[in-house]
């Protein structure tokens, strides 16, 4: 837990109300644990961006940073950014979250030891299933005419696209040195259900893929990656399994050419909204 290594957590979460609820129980086993609330709603992009200038505002450094919001196979829906629902969520919020925080990131790396920041990604086995053939459809994005569950393959198969060109941009290099590096990965944890009724209607299909964990163990992996002394220099980039294994992806997964297309896709996406300059 955070008390144990005296870090502070900010807990990225639409209702504060239902954050501070989570705090509390937190606390209750845990009384010295340093937790806070960003606000933040994903399917709304200002939310986020202000969310990451009030991080900034507030911290000097930042050591880890887990992207693990997500929704699946939600009907057909559009955010107020107009972007369709899981695309956004799980993916395009991400991004500009992480991007919004590279500053103090790689400031961070600056000053401590390679392998200190770091940057999780949670995809899902979801991407080797129903991810478009092609990968990421950039003529089509909001894939209106495809189902529920290829919207969310192609929204996993970007998680890992992201994570990619990340590592290839600030992570180990000869370039970096050491100097200013940020060790990545994107990772399938399994999946839990939540409380709700769509993820319970969801857990037969995701039990025959083999999508689905206990609530207990979803989060060893994205722990192993984040902050574990287990995960070495060479695995940044990677797809990992429970628990931290490297995974098999899809071809297009591996693809350099597409991570860099879909990384500029998206920062020429987010210059014309004004959520970057």
């Amino acid at each position: 837990m955070p008390e144990s290594h005296k870090a502070k957590v900010y807990m990225g979460a639409r209702s504060e109300a239902k954050a501070n609820a989570a705090i509390v129980e937190i606390k209750s086993q845990y009384p010295h644990a340093d937790i806070c609330v960003l606000v933040m709603d994903m399917m709304n992009l200002k939310t986020v961006k202000t969310a990451a200038d009030e991080f900034v505002r507030k911290e000097s450094r930042l050591h880890g940073l887990v992207n693990n919001a997500g929704i699946m196979a939600t009907p057909y829906e559009e955010s107020v950014d107009h972007y369709e629902a899981q695309f956004q969520t799980n993916y395009l919020s991400h991004w500009l979250l992480t991007y919004s925080l590279l500053p103090i990131l790689t400031q961070s790396a600056r000053s401590t030891s390679p392998g200190t920041v770091r940057v999780v990604n949670v995809s899902s086995d979801g991407h080797l299933l129903f991810s478009p053939s092609a990968g990421i459809d950039f003529n089509d994005i909001n894939q209106i005419k495809g189902s529920a569950f290829s919207r969310y393959g192609m929204s996993k198969l970007a998680n890992i696209l992201h994570a990619k060109e990340l590592h290839r941009r600030y992570g180990p290099s000869p370039e970096n040195d050491g100097q200013e590096e940020i060790w990545t990965a994107s990772l399938h944890p399994g999946r839990n259900a939540t409380g709700s009724w769509a993820w319970q209607a969801l857990v037969p299909v995701m039990r025959l893929f083999r999508l689905y964990s206990p609530l207990e163990t979803a989060a060893y992996t994205s722990l192993f990656a984040i902050a574990g002394p287990d995960f070495h220099r060479d695995m940044s980039g990677e797809y990992l399994k429970p628990v931290g294994i490297v995974g098999k992806t899809t071809p297009t997964a591996q693809d350099p050419k597409l991570a860099e297309e879909l990384w500029r896709w998206t920062e020429i996406e987010m210059r014309i909204k004004g959520f970057i300059s």
